[in-house]
């Protein structure tokens, strides 16, 4: 996920720390896999690379997966994922720290690069994210379908009752029924303008302060799941979506950013290693929202090890082998 704006001005606060340091800690990977269908004749054999990634759930995962990638094309691999907030793990690729880890276009080109309006098509918003890059020694590697942003989920029992498929469609209800339509949200989405406020604009949705909630994240999903708002403000690959049985609204007017993960390459390392490159590609490519819910409810639902959710998807898909 990208920097949401909850957890903003904490990324910024302790990443700039962590930056001012550099990164301290970490542990050898040590997974006896070889190479299945990535790292056939070992590329990066010689190569010391150190991965790192944020500390929530989806980011733990891809950086394992990053990792255990490069260990099987024949690296040794330095683990220092789980750093706290955006902004340290994005210094350490940027300064050399790190080599590499997954990151969110979004995430890049609002918090990082400084833009205010994202771009709507998530193939241009990579593109001038990785172009913006270029000068601070940082390469954006093509990018997956998965997109960790905003959206609007409802219960079963809901979805077949108001059969709404689409923001717009959940606009429609909110003049025809306004009874019907209740959001539960986090405090700062319902004042930010790439939150609700600006939702509501793109979509002539009204939806009157009474019917809205405020709450913390992780009750949202519950109170949706339970029918207590008929909507929650979820974000799109969290594995609570599928464990919930809960129904994402398409966002038909593309409003929220796009967030799309993509290798985020430290430049001279990549120059040094551009097998990295293509060891990656492969599995990027392969990671959409749907794989990533189901990683991530193997995690936040299931209660396993991110590195072993990690493992087992790389074997499951033949990328790694034991």
């Amino acid at each position: 996920m990208r920097v949401s704006p909850r957890t903003a001005l904490v990324a910024v606060l302790g990443g700039a720390l962590l930056a001012g340091c550099g990164l301290t800690s970490g542990s050898p990977m040590v997974d006896d896999v070889k190479p299945g269908s990535i790292g056939k004749g070992l590329p990066l054999k010689g190569a010391d690379l150190t991965v790192t990634s944020k500390e929530f759930t989806e980011q733990l995962i891809l950086g394992a997966i990053m990792g255990i990638a490069f260990e099987a094309a024949g690296a040794d691999v330095l683990d220092r994922t789980g750093i706290q907030g955006s902004i340290g793990a994005r210094e350490a690729v940027k300064g050399g720290d790190a080599d590499a880890m997954y990151e969110y276009t979004g995430t890049a080109w609002i918090t990082y690069q400084g833009n205010t309006k994202p771009i709507t098509d998530p193939q241009k918003q990579w593109q001038a994210v990785r172009d913006a890059d270029r000068k601070n020694g940082v390469t954006w590697l093509t990018p997956a379908t998965l997109n960790n942003t905003y959206a609007l989920a409802i219960n079963k029992k809901n979805a077949a009752k108001y059969k709404t498929k689409t923001l717009s469609d959940v606009a429609k209800l909110a003049k025809s029924d306004p009874k019907a339509v209740s959001l539960c949200v986090e405090s700062e989405f319902a004042s930010r303008e790439d939150g609700l406020p600006g939702m509501q604009k793109a979509y002539g949705m009204s939806v009157p302060s009474s019917s809205i909630t405020k709450m913390d994240t992780g009750i949202i999903y519950t109170q949706a799941s339970k029918g207590t708002c008929t909507y929650g403000e979820v974000f799109t690959t969290d594995g609570r979506i599928k464990a919930m049985d809960l129904t994402t609204m398409e966002d038909d007017k593309h409003f929220f950013p796009n967030y799309n993960a993509a290798p985020e390459v430290n430049t001279e390392s990549l120059k040094k290693f551009p097998a990295i490159a293509e060891v990656l590609a492969p599995i990027t490519k392969k990671l959409n929202n749907t794989v990533a819910r189901d990683l991530n409810s193997k995690v936040d639902v299931e209660g396993q090890d991110p590195h072993e959710v990690a493992l087992d998807w790389l074997l499951q898909e033949g990328f790694v082998t034991e």
